[in-house]
């Protein structure tokens, strides 16, 4: 149940806050103001009472009744997720030089297009870390769902100890739990990391600058 709201969470969160990001970039005020008050928001107040607003008042009020823990929790992590992802969307893509756009578009090629096959391309490559501490913070995040009666790791621990009156035991066990998983994420990022360091070339970005001197 851990791993499944932590991917659920990162993965929508990650669409999600592409559009934000992206959203929080635009020239439109009505774009821009919008996402900027959503990632604020979001970031600005505690997860857990994120969770307890969307699970006993916004899902309720929407459906007439709850959908149950796992759909509260992974719509939780995912806003809050996506919040956080936008930032480094938004970073990532305005650490690149100015000139990358402008020399796409001095081409004729559309702002959307240039976005998505020059800019976020290269982007990309700088936003693996932040990205990857963000699905760590989320797989341990996750933690707060149990509030919620959500049956992951933290509820199973807290039911052993409240049976056997035994604390050390289940909340160790549940520590090092947690732990591997985040050694294992940590590993998939480094890997993740590695590879795009090695084996992206940004040649698009070369030929556009070669192109815009020779025009």
């Amino acid at each position: 149940m851990t791993i499944a709201l932590t991917l659920v969470g990162y993965g929508c969160g990650i669409v999600l806050g592409l559009l934000f990001g992206l959203g929080r970039l635009a020239d439109r005020r009505w774009i821009s103001y919008p996402s900027k008050w959503f990632i604020d928001f979001f970031r600005g107040t505690p997860l857990l009472v994120q969770i307890l607003l969307i699970h006993t008042a916004l899902i309720p009020t929407l459906f007439g009744h709850s959908l149950g823990f796992f759909v509260s929790g992974a719509v939780a992590l995912t806003l809050n997720s996506s919040a956080y992802i936008a930032e480094i969307f938004r970073a990532g893509i305005q650490s690149l030089d100015k000139g990358q756009m402008e020399a796409a578009r001095s081409l004729g090629m559309p702002k959307g297009v240039a976005m998505r096959q020059i800019i976020l391309p290269q982007a990309f490559r700088r936003m693996v870390p932040p990205l990857g501490n963000e699905l760590i913070a989320l797989l341990k995040d996750s933690s707060l769902v149990t509030v919620i009666a959500a049956t992951d790791i933290l509820y199973a621990a807290k039911v052993v100890a409240g049976a056997y009156q035994r604390f050390w035991e289940p909340y160790i066990f549940a520590a090092i739990l947690y732990l591997m998983l985040t050694w294992v994420c940590t590993k998939i990022i480094a890997y993740v990391e590695k590879r795009f360091s090695t084996s992206y070339v940004p040649a698009k970005r070369s030929s556009l600058f070669s192109m815009k001197r020779s025009s």
